[in-house]
């Protein structure tokens, strides 16, 4: 079961063959679910169940390695059959290292793409969608993802160069290189001496280095966001002037929650902080549809389907304000593509020295709106959607 200096043991080959079943999976089903259309229901369905076993053998196959690492760490390393040819030997323990950094680095940069994004897809294990210190953001996202590409390269590169170099040996070279691989591997012949410098981990390190600037050279690394030319809103004269807030929603998707958020809005609010008790004022908000984010199924999100950015550029709600001494309201209508339906939004309130702080919520049901009317049930899209805004604003006539 255990390595000696010039032969594999039982538990290295089983990593090294499970490793290999595992990247000859990984790497073709990554490249259909990459290039798959999801235009329908049937599509998004079949592309988000490649994704997500893509995903769930990339942290297999993370942990595989680490195992295998680990094991490796703890044996002697069985020298090479061809050590005395030294320019051969030192290729060869090169392409070792990139497999073995490859092996980390693939699905880990997936993996924190991943837990960066929001969108569909997830891993298939008990444990959450997130990682730690890693936050939901689409910049962060969309350079893990350019980076998890270019490493993908370096890893077929070296997987094409190892099977080159064990069919060389097995057919031109005749020794047993490939052959004391399998388990009944035949006994070795003394090995020559060995010479382990440093030069394969530098010239690794070098290709790495050289494909991430080639990476960068083609533009691999930016955000995640979708490049929208969001509707120019009017600017609105408000009594009380909104210094900050946000506009966010979340829907299930494929059984997890997904989040989105609106960047572009603008609120024209009316409001007597006086009355105690009844309306009290009025509230009007325009959004700026095309600066939605929504992860990585932003643009899916924006088309004919769903929200129809090109033919509804913005959506509107416009409600009165009603205040009592136990809860607030804004009782109106909420306008999306071509549909005015009727909405209650309770609010908290605070306050003070002419600056309010107000936090609200807000369940919708998105077929009101026909938006993915292709979806009729939920087992890709949930019907609920929970809407959340809170502001800051600011008493301009104080």
């Amino acid at each position: 079961m255990r390595n000696t200096s010039n032969s594999y043991g039982g538990v290295a080959k089983t990593f090294h063959w499970l490793t290999a079943l595992l990247i000859l999976s990984e790497l073709p089903l990554g490249i259909v679910a990459h290039e798959m259309a999801f235009n329908t229901p049937e599509q998004l369905t079949q592309k988000a169940l490649l994704f997500s076993i893509h995903k769930t053998l990339g942290v297999a196959i993370f942990f595989v390695a680490v195992t295998r690492i680990g094991w490796a760490i703890s044996q002697p390393k069985p020298g090479l059959l061809n050590a005395e040819r030294r320019i051969e030997a030192t290729l060869a323990e090169t392409v070792h290292w990139l497999l073995y950094g490859s092996l980390l680095l693939v699905p880990l940069s997936g993996w924190i793409h991943h837990a960066a994004t929001t969108g569909f897809a997830p891993i298939w294990w008990p444990f959450g969608q997130s990682l730690p210190f890693v936050p939901k953001d689409d910049i962060i996202a969309g350079w893990f993802a350019g980076l998890h590409h270019v490493l993908i390269a370096v890893l077929a590169v070296s997987v094409l160069l190892h099977v080159a170099g064990a069919l060389k040996h097995h057919f031109i070279d005749k020794d047993a290189t490939l052959r004391r691989m399998l388990l009944n591997a035949p006994e070795m012949p003394p090995l020559p001496a060995q010479n382990h410098g440093p030069a394969p981990v530098i010239v690794a390190l070098i290709i790495w280095a050289a494909a991430l600037g080639i990476g960068a050279m083609f533009g691999a690394y930016g955000d995640h966001r979708v490049s929208q030319n969001a509707t120019a809103l009017e600017v609105v004269q408000s009594q009380w002037v909104v210094q900050d807030g946000t506009i966010e929603f979340s829907v299930v998707q494929f059984g997890s929650s997904v989040a989105g958020s609106f960047a572009n809005w603008t609120a024209e609010i009316g409001f007597d902080e006086t009355i105690e008790e009844g309306p009290a004022g009025s509230v009007n908000v325009t959004i700026a549809i095309a600066s939605l984010t929504l992860g990585s199924v932003t643009a899916q999100a924006l088309g004919p389907d769903f929200f129809n950015s090109e033919e509804f550029p913005t959506a509107r709600f416009e409600a009165d304000i009603l205040t009592s001494s136990e809860t607030n309201v804004a009782e109106g209508t909420l306008t999306i593509k071509d549909r005015a339906i009727p909405v209650t939004l309770y609010f908290d309130l605070a306050v003070a020295d002419g600056t309010a702080e107000m936090s609200g919520k807000l369940k919708l049901d998105r077929r009101d709106f026909g938006i993915g009317d292709n979806m009729p049930d939920e087992t890709s899209l949930g019907f609920a959607v929970e809407v959340t805004v809170a502001l800051t604003a600011t008493n301009s006539t104080e």
